[in-house]
């Protein structure tokens, strides 16, 4: 086997060239990508890479014996056929999000690779997200004392919603699917799977329309973290806030990787997905002598790339992969239960 893990790309839209290319490519000494599949490759906007073989034929990448893992970076609904496809042809397989509609059909294909001793994985960048990681440092730090609630927010302002999918109803393309799938993937990797989960689910442009609110809460015995999304935030709020026993922690900015991915400055370029000192995290709280502490807290740096390397460890050395199955399948069970609140 070679020393470097070779990959192949289905999809060659945003998702591959925004969220997964630039960080393999600060890889390069340990993953190769020998191939981009793409139904009109000729024609995409993206820039070629030198040295990659661009293709519109599948079986180019499911028939090459080098290729080690494929990597789905197709829209959602393609997902479920797709890694069958790549199990079926005896390669590893990492899938965007949402990974499936339904957990039924999660279920199907990771038994399927199990079944053929394969590594099947949800793509779960945001777990290298710097607010993330930064709040995780805080928590770890004991200054807060015991974690009574955590909140996890994603918003934006879209008083422009776009026509579709805004006029039409799809349960599986709408807010819930499309952003809760990074926050409560956030909150199932630390703290695991919650206990129970009580949903706020709706369609604030009216019945019948886009799913484009939610408030999700997950209940760990005492502490209950709550994962939020609106359209309609004219001023967004902290995508992390974390409250204890002793104080509370809040990152008002949220992580810079894909504020700059899409300006096109690109990881390996200096100052890439950092927080300037002014947009630091606030972290208040009272020590063991009651004396009252406000402080900011460096921002831990984040890298998406980091998913890569933890896969490099799995596919090369035999690591656990970083994204269970269980934890995906938990996951999904919840966005798809929420969704069902609405018609």
């Amino acid at each position: 086997m070679s020393e470097k893990m070779v990959i192949a790309f289905i999809g060659n839209g945003r998702s591959a060239n925004r969220y997964h290319i630039p960080f393999v490519r600060t890889r390069e000494e340990k993953i190769r990508i020998k191939t981009i599949c793409a139904p009109k490759s000729a024609h995409d906007p993206w820039k070629k890479i030198p040295g990659v073989i661009y293709t519109e034929d599948i079986q180019v990448v499911l028939s090459d014996p080098e290729i080690q893992v494929v990597v789905l970076s197709t829209p959602s609904s393609t997902h479920y056929a797709l890694a069958k496809q790549v199990l079926e042809a005896g390669k590893h397989c990492v899938s965007e999000k949402p990974f499936t509609p339904t957990r039924k059909e999660a279920e199907e294909i990771f038994n399927l690779a199990k079944s053929k001793g394969l590594m099947l994985q949800c793509y779960q960048n945001r777990r290298f997200d710097s607010d993330f990681l930064t709040a995780q440092k805080v928590i770890e730090s004991g200054k807060l004392g015991e974690i009574t609630e955590v909140e996890v927010s994603f918003d934006y302002y879209r008083p422009e919603v776009p026509s579709d999918p805004a006029h039409v109803y799809r349960p599986y393309s709408g807010f819930l699917y499309g952003h809760a799938c990074h926050t409560l993937d956030q909150v199932i990797s630390y703290w695991g799977i919650p206990d129970h989960v009580q949903y706020d689910v709706r369609q604030l442009l009216g019945e019948g329309r886009m799913n484009d609110y939610f408030d999700v809460d997950l209940f760990y015995g005492n502490m209950k973290a709550s994962v939020k999304s609106s359209y309609f935030r004219v001023k967004a709020r902290p995508p992390f806030t974390v409250y204890g026993r002793k104080g509370m922690f809040v990152k008002a900015v949220k992580d810079k990787q894909e504020e700059h991915l899409k300006m096109f400055y690109m990881p390996g370029q200096e100052g890439f997905g950092k927080d300037k000192p002014s947009e630091y995290g606030t972290l208040i709280y009272y020590d063991e002598n009651q004396i009252y502490h406000e402080e900011k807290v460096i921002t831990e740096p984040g890298d998406y790339g980091y998913y890569y390397d933890a896969l490099y460890e799995t596919i090369m050395h035999g690591a656990p992969q970083l994204v269970k199955p269980e934890e995906t399948l938990a996951q999904i069970e919840i966005l798809e239960k929420g969704i069902q609140l609405l018609k």
